[in-house]
C-alpha cells in the first residue's frame, strides 16, 4: 500500500470512529449525522428504520434524567473504498421511568455490529445490529441528585442544557501579557533563532594564542 492510500485508509478510519462518538453524544442532530437516511437498525426495542430508532431514543431520553454510553474497541475491516465492517463494544448506564412511573435503572454491556457506507465522501452507519452481552437490573440511589452530588458541580445533562453545548460558543481571547518574560517566545516573534540566553554552549570569539 503506498503512502497516499495509508493516509486515505486512515482518514477514513477516523471518520468513522468520530461518527460512533457522535452516535454516544444522543442528541437529535448527533444522532441523525451518525445514520444514513435510509439505514435499518435493530436495537431489538425497535427493529427497522433508523429514523423510527431515533424518535424511539429521543423519546426515552426525554423521561431518562441520567444516561451514561461509552464506546470502546473499536475494530474497523474494510470491505471495499466505500464499505466497512464495524465492531464496537459499548457500556451503558440508564435510568429513568418505567411505563408506570416507577424510576428504573439498568447497566448493559455489548457490541454494536455496523455495516458503514462511504457516500460522497462522509461515512456513516448503513445497517446496526446491537448485540447484547450483559445486562444488570439496579437500585436507583434513594437520594436526589443535588444532594448526592454535592459541590461537584456542573452534572450532566441532556441537550441544550449539558456545558459542552457551550464550549464553541466560547472565545479566549489573546493576551500578549501572558507570554512576557519568555525570552524565546520573544525572539521567535521576531523571528530570531538566537540562543545566547539559554544553556547552550557558546563558541569563543578569542583569537587563539600565538
Amino acid at each position: 500500500m503506498d503512502q497516499a492510500k495509508k493516509i486515505a485508509e486512515l482518514l477514513d478510519r477516523e471518520a468513522i470512529r468520530d461518527c460512533l462518538y457522535r452516535y454516544c453524544r444522543a442528541d437529535e442532530a448527533a444522532l441523525r449525522s451518525a445514520y444514513w437516511p435510509d439505514a435499518h437498525d435493530n436495537h431489538r426495542a425497535n427493529c427497522g428504520s433508523a429514523e423510527g430508532f431515533i424518535r424511539f431514543a429521543l423519546s426515552v431520553f426525554k423521561s431518562g434524567p441520567r444516561n451514561i454510553h461509552q464506546i470502546t474497541n473499536v475494530l474497523i475491516e474494510f470491505i471495499s473504498s466505500a464499505e466497512a465492517a464495524v465492531e464496537s463494544y459499548f457500556t451503558a448506564l440508564q435510568r429513568g421511568l418505567d411505563n408506570d412511573g416507577e424510576v428504573r435503572q439498568a447497566l448493559l454491556c455489548g457490541r454494536y455490529c455496523d455495516l458503514f457506507h462511504k457516500r460522497e465522501g462522509e461515512w456513516r452507519i448503513a445497517e446496526r445490529t446491537v448485540v447484547y452481552d450483559w445486562l444488570e437490573e439496579q437500585i436507583p440511589p434513594a437520594v436526589v441528585e443535588a444532594e448526592r452530588f454535592g459541590k461537584r458541580q456542573p452534572i450532566g445533562a441532556p441537550h441544550p442544557h449539558d456545558p459542552v453545548y457551550t464550549l464553541k460558543k466560547r472565545r479566549i481571547p489573546f493576551r500578549p501579557d501572558a507570554v512576557k518574560g519568555s525570552e524565546w517566545e520573544a525572539a521567535s516573534a521576531v523571528g530570531k533563532t538566537e540562543y545566547t540566553n539559554f544553556a547552550m554552549p557558546q563558541r569563543s570569539r578569542r583569537k587563539p594564542a600565538r
